[in-house]
């Protein structure tokens, strides 16, 4: 069974749109209303006659995240085979769906997600803004997860094999914002592999509930504790190689030239005597040493991405959909190519 999970919050005048756009390649769609302000919950039921659709309902704002885990306990029950992640706003084409499913059914990934980087039409859509913010959260998530081949990783337009998300711990993934980044990384620590898929999105003039300032802090200090505890797993607890000595002899290197550096330079600076060639070069060369060990560290890291899925092939192929030549426009409509097993 293909489950679509639909958060909702704020989406009333869009959700309906959205709903009667998604292809029958998807067996049953999990509306979850976020305690919706606008009732889009009610709405749904009150004029939504697609026989695929449950409205799922929280008494409590739980945010995207807390929305989507909801949609996914709910499927899992039901025996979903793969949980597709749509928005209700109306910014990702459901026509997609079947990109989303490709790699999965073929046995290629455990997770495919959406990549608006890919097409240079989509770059010159995407507000200046977010262009640059998911340009920086890219390369700090890469880090944080262990995923250096994908990119716009805060891109919620996803597809998650069943087996997998049976795999997952999903209480202890966040609720909000950071939800996606969080699940990549606690898929790096399952070492699921994820697959980017190319797909323009729709910008309009939603207003987006993300307010930057408030979710700040919540985003550097979720990567950082993630990056410290994927290190930790990957190349301590789990394995340990020649990686492992690198970052640690690296940090430290740098750390010590650095600590020297400072305290000549402030020495220098209160006596005016200049340091000689040899406190330089004391300070300098454990700094470049490190700096070297360190991108040895990463050079590593960047080939240690997970390169054999968890789920080996699609999990029941009575229930999944192959999709040989899946849309290649926004807002086209083929079902040719697609079959039951």
């Amino acid at each position: 069974m293909i489950a679509v999970v639909i958060p909702c919050y704020r989406v009333r005048e869009e959700v309906l749109g959205v709903i009667a756009r998604i292809g029958r390649e998807c067996d049953a769609i999990y509306v979850v209303d976020d305690e919706c302000p606008e009732g889009t919950g009610d709405h749904v039921e009150a004029h939504c006659r697609d026989p695929r659709v449950r409205v799922l309902r929280h008494t409590q704002n739980q945010g995207v995240g807390g929305a989507t885990l909801t949609g996914y306990r709910a499927a899992l029950a039901d025996g979903a085979a793969v949980l597709v992640k749509l928005d209700g706003d109306g910014q990702m084409d459901p026509a997609q769906i079947p990109r989303l499913l490709a790699p999965i059914v073929a046995g290629k990934a455990d997770y495919a997600k959406g990549n608006r980087f890919h097409d240079v039409d989509s770059l010159l859509r995407m507000p200046g803004v977010r262009l640059a913010g998911n340009s920086v959260l890219s390369f700090v998530t890469k880090l944080s997860t262990g995923y250096w081949n994908v990119m716009d990783p805060t891109n919620g337009f996803t597809a998650l094999h069943g087996a997998v998300a049976r795999k997952l711990s999903l209480e202890k993934i966040s609720r909000r914002f950071f939800f996606e980044s969080d699940l990549l990384f606690r898929l790096g620590v399952l070492r699921a592999v994820v697959d980017d898929v190319p797909m323009p999105t729709i910008y309009r003039n939603e207003k987006s509930t993300l307010v930057v300032p408030r979710i700040l802090l919540e985003f550097l200090s979720g990567h950082a504790k993630n990056t410290l505890k994927r290190i930790f797993y990957s190349y301590y607890l789990r394995n340990f190689n020649i990686a492992s000595i690198e970052i640690v002899a690296g940090l430290v290197s740098i750390l010590f030239g650095s600590t020297i550096g400072v305290r000549h330079w402030w020495l220098s600076h209160d006596t005016g005597i200049p340091a000689t060639s040899g406190t330089v070069m004391l300070a300098a060369l454990p700094i470049v040493v490190g700096v070297q060990l360190v991108l040895a560290f990463l050079s590593y890291d960047l080939q240690n991405v997970p390169r054999e899925p968890l789920s080996g092939q699609a999990a029941d192929p009575n229930e999944l959909v192959v999709c040989k030549d899946p849309p290649k426009e926004t807002g086209e409509r083929e079902r040719e190519g697609t079959q039951r097993l």
